[in-house]
Order: C-alpha cells, then structure tokens, then sequence
C-alpha cells in the first residue's frame, strides 16, 4: 500500500516515448502552400482565363459564363486537393 513519494508525472514521462509528427499533407501543387495561398492561386487562374476568354472565345460567340464555371471548378479543385 505504501508507495514511494515520486510524482506520478515522472512516471508517466519517463515510460513513454514522444509522439511522432504528423508528416504534412501533400497535394498536387509541387509547392507547400496552406488555403490561402490555394485561393490566391485560384484567383490569379480566373483572372487569367477570364482574360484568355475576353480575347479569344468570347468573339465566337461563347459566353462568360462557361469561363467562369471552369474557373470555380478549378478553384474548388485546388483549394480542396492541392
């Protein structure tokens, strides 16, 4: 019944090893980037296919629309995955 008078969270610190970390999630973007950066990537991916849109599709008769789908696609793709 008598114990020795030691602190038990030496005891518990003592026996266990630390956790190892997490490794850190991976994505297709060949960069580490957190969600924002994905978001600013996505931003600058409209900008820049709204852009291509404007000057070589939209004459066609295409509409902005479709352009702005393919973008939000994209971004929800990034910012989920990458």
């Amino acid at each position: 019944m008598n114990e020795p008078d030691e602190p038990i969270a030496i005891d518990i610190l003592e026996d266990d090893d630390p956790p190892a970390p997490a490794a850190p999630k991976t994505g297709f973007l060949p960069i580490e980037t957190n969600w924002f950066d994905r978001l600013f990537i996505s931003v600058v991916i409209w900008v820049a296919l709204s852009l291509f849109w404007f000057r070589f599709i939209e004459p066609a008769g295409v509409s902005i629309w479709i352009s702005n789908a393919i973008a939000l696609a994209l971004a929800v793709l990034i910012i989920s995955k990458g």
